[in-house]
């Protein structure tokens, strides 16, 4: 099938990833390669089946999830990486989020969802769970000179050729609200208050050009 999404599945628990495997495998359209137990053995086995999507836990012993999310961003894997953790501490989220993941869930989302999730982020669209989306909102009060994310830079540029927040929606296959995150997030980062400032401030540090 040639809309098969395949996956690596991330977790230092046995009965979860057990548990995930025989979601996926008695799903039609997706197809388990393999697993890992900590963040190195994630970017060994993501190396060696290059998966569509790896879904990644992040607290794990003998190698975390950000850290080998960073990792796969800097290899630039083809590999989509969905967060899948009990943890939407902004510790957790910001870090993740900002290292590359395209998508954050938690364990306790229904099955569809998870499934959904799992269709979006191959395709390259972001999935956020709304509390971990809330929390981005409320996460990024302060002006701080960190670097756009990849998705920030995306609707930055969309905002440059004067695209509306529905529009951005549309084009990115995300919900008006996580435009909105998106927009108050690179608003902070880059001291501003509105698009058009936005904008104006992008293209002076070169961001935008």
């Amino acid at each position: 099938m040639t809309d098969e999404v395949s996956l690596l599945i991330v977790d230092d628990h046995p009965v979860v990833r057990d548990g995930l495997r025989g979601m996926f495998d008695n799903a039609p359209g997706f197809r388990v390669l393999g697993e890992a137990s900590n963040g190195v053995e994630a970017l060994e086995r993501a190396a060696a089946l290059d998966p569509d999507v790896i879904l990644m836990d992040l607290r794990m012993p003998g190698g975390g999830g950000v850290d080998a999310i960073r990792e796969l961003t800097r290899r630039s894997a083809r590999a989509k990486v969905l967060v899948l953790t009990t943890y939407d501490t902004d510790s957790d989220t910001l870090p993740a989020i900002e290292a590359g993941a395209t998508g954050y869930l938690l364990k306790d989302a229904p099955r569809d969802e998870l499934f959904t999730a799992v269709r979006a982020a191959a395709e390259g669209r972001t999935v956020l769970s709304p509390a971990v989306a809330s929390r981005l909102v409320s996460a990024v009060r302060a002006p701080g000179n960190e670097p756009l994310s990849a998705r920030e830079r995306e609707v930055l540029a969309l905002v440059a050729k004067g695209t509306s927040n529905r529009e951005i929606a549309r084009e990115l296959f995300i919900s008006e609200a996580t435009v909105k995150t998106h927009l108050t997030h690179l608003y902070a980062k880059l001291g501003v208050n509105d698009r058009a400032a936005a904008v104006a401030t992008a293209y002076q540090r070169g961001i935008l050009g």
